[in-house]
């Protein structure tokens, strides 16, 4: 019995029956057909003051799935700082711009999940079919914990949100979000459990940040200190591009010889 129609098919078989039996099996039924639980929660809550929880949910190999909006800064709250901000950009408690490298959860929750869990990074602006795909391997993983992280514009990005799907698509295009998906089933079957779903980066860093005024900023207030962090920024987006190009490699050549 499917979890996608067993509760009503249940509960017709059962209410056709005046027995005992089939009466307490009505009242349990909810029970008996497996459940879809999300949790959903923004970047602040994923990659800063409540990482500490989501890696111990990680740890527990409990079956719930998590969906990440990460619109890269604290946007309840009035656009504060967090680890989830990009290197180069403006936030409040970062007025010269963000000094560090923004964190890359993707990667870390692979290694917390020991290799377990279900990971993708998705961005419907950029491939709204990877973004359905992604979310639909997810809800039918068997494991602990898929998680998914979407990339989220966000206002204190400072742009006209109507061109929010056209930023997220930069967004991969430049590298600053590579698409992927993580399913370690697929070791199982020879294949590689990690995608990548986008190609190289087509664009700058810059094509892609100077859109935004949380970038622009910087570089009409300090230039210098603008450049700095934006050759920087670039160098990042480079190793990471590398990272998971790697990643992406690692298993081909032993599958094409299994498959032979």
């Amino acid at each position: 019995m499917s979890s996608e129609n067993g509760l009503p098919s249940l509960r017709r078989s059962s209410s056709n029956s005046d027995t005992g039996e089939a009466k307490m099996l009505n009242t349990l039924a909810d029970y008996l057909v497996r459940k879809s639980v999300w949790i959903f929660g923004g970047d602040g809550w994923a990659y800063d003051i409540g990482y500490g929880g989501l890696d111990h949910v990680l740890a527990s190999g409990k079956d719930v799935n998590i969906l990440v909006m990460d619109t890269e800064v604290y946007s309840n709250t009035g656009g504060q700082n967090s680890k989830a901000t990009p290197l180069g950009a403006v936030a409040e408690f970062a007025a010269a711009g963000r000094r560090v490298a923004k964190k890359d959860l993707g990667l870390m929750s692979i290694n917390s999940g020991n290799g377990q869990a279900y990971v993708a990074r998705i961005a419907m602006g950029a491939n709204d079919m990877q973004t359905v795909k992604a979310i639909i391997e997810a809800e039918r993983y068997p494991g602990p914990l898929p998680i998914i992280i979407a990339y989220s514009h966000c206002i204190a990005h400072g742009y006209d949100m109507k061109y929010g799907l056209q930023q997220q698509k930069l967004a991969v295009d430049s590298g600053h979000w590579p698409l992927f998906r993580f399913d370690p089933t697929k070791a199982h079957e020879g294949k590689n459990p990690f995608q990548l779903d986008s190609r190289a980066p087509t664009i700058s860093f810059k094509d892609y940040a100077y859109n935004e005024m949380r970038y622009l900023m910087l570089a009409k207030s300090k230039p210098k200190v603008a450049k700095e962090l934006l050759d920087q920024a670039q160098e990042i987006v480079n190793d990471q591009w590398h990272v998971y190009e790697r990643m992406e490699n690692l298993y081909e050549p032993e599958a094409e010889e299994a498959e032979e």
